[in-house]
């Protein structure tokens, strides 16, 4: 480690440290108004993380980025991923070679790991690019809805609320077991990311449909004509016809937010134009378009 580091102090894996991880947690907050305080209420931080970070003479995180398990499904193949998370740097830091050390060292402790693959999500990719990591892009999958299985049918669902213990509890249960909800890009695992975006993710309904032992996040779009399908939780994943049954709902037009090759259902795919890109350094790339649900984005 070196430049410009006067008055700095390196650590590494320092979340088990209360003042540790309060420390980060400011320094997410400052930086990108996120408040990650909501795991300390859902089982606390994922344990395969793996922090590096700055920290000035008063204990502040100055600096900071870590990595974490992500096992992934890509065509059918299991592949022994690593997802970056948490790269921050205050703005009074930058420009020090700070986070220029913190990724070689993460992609260090990555390799020693064992990761065949490693991606992220930014929306500064000039940063990794010379790291070996390239844009994949994104695609959401649209088109007409399924036909209802049945008429006037009545919902057979009911909304979770994760301020409740006992759906707190079957949530990460289903997590913990859940079936790829796609083949062709998805994540194997992802319980502490799921339960974080719960919190953070905006206008989202979490439905529990007990006839298939599992969780359906979506949302409402164009005042009910749109039905977002954000992912699917549960050993075995529902079409996308028995969903709208479940629901009840009947849109015009569905737009599905990860692969939909477990759906029964085929939609036009659409590039995603937001400010994040999706990147990826190793491991095998999509043989077709794909997106990562936005309950494992992080």
């Amino acid at each position: 480690m070196t430049g410009d580091r006067a008055g700095l102090t390196y650590r590494e894996d320092c979340f088990d440290d209360p003042g540790g991880w309060a420390a980060v947690k400011a320094l997410l907050l400052t930086v990108f108004d996120v408040d990650v305080s909501p795991l300390e209420r859902m089982g606390g931080r994922d344990r395969t993380l793996m922090s590096s970070a700055w920290f000035d003479g008063s204990g502040r995180c100055v600096a900071n980025l870590s990595a974490f398990a992500m096992p992934l499904l890509i065509d059918g193949r299991p592949v022994d991923a690593a997802g970056l998370q948490s790269g921050a740097v205050l703005p009074e830091y930058r420009g020090r070679g700070l986070f220029r050390a913190l990724l070689r060292r993460t992609l260090q402790r990555c390799e020693e790991r064992g990761f065949e693959a490693i991606v992220l999500y930014t929306d500064k990719p000039e940063l990794y690019a010379p790291h070996g990591f390239a844009v994949l892009p994104e695609h959401r999958f649209v088109g007409p809805a399924p036909a209802p299985a049945a008429v006037d049918a009545k919902p057979s669902t009911r909304v979770l609320d994760m301020a409740d213990a006992g759906d707190l509890s079957l949530l990460r249960d289903l997590l913990e077991a859940r079936e790829p909800v796609s083949s062709r890009f998805a994540v194997c695992r992802n319980t502490q990311t799921f339960l974080l975006n719960t919190a953070l993710v905006e206008d989202m309904t979490l439905s529990f449909l007990p006839e298939y032992s599992a969780v359906v996040a979506w949302r409402q779009q164009r005042a009910g004509e749109t039905f977002a399908l954000l992912d699917v939780v549960g050993a075995r994943i529902p079409t996308l016809a028995s969903i709208l049954q479940a629901l009840a709902l009947q849109p015009q037009r569905v737009a599905v937010l990860f692969p939909p090759d477990r759906m029964a259902w085929t939609g036009d795919s659409l590039a995603e134009d937001g400010d994040l890109r999706f990147m990826m350094r190793g491991g095998p790339v999509p043989t077709g378009p794909f997106r990562l649900s936005p309950m494992a984005e992080f």
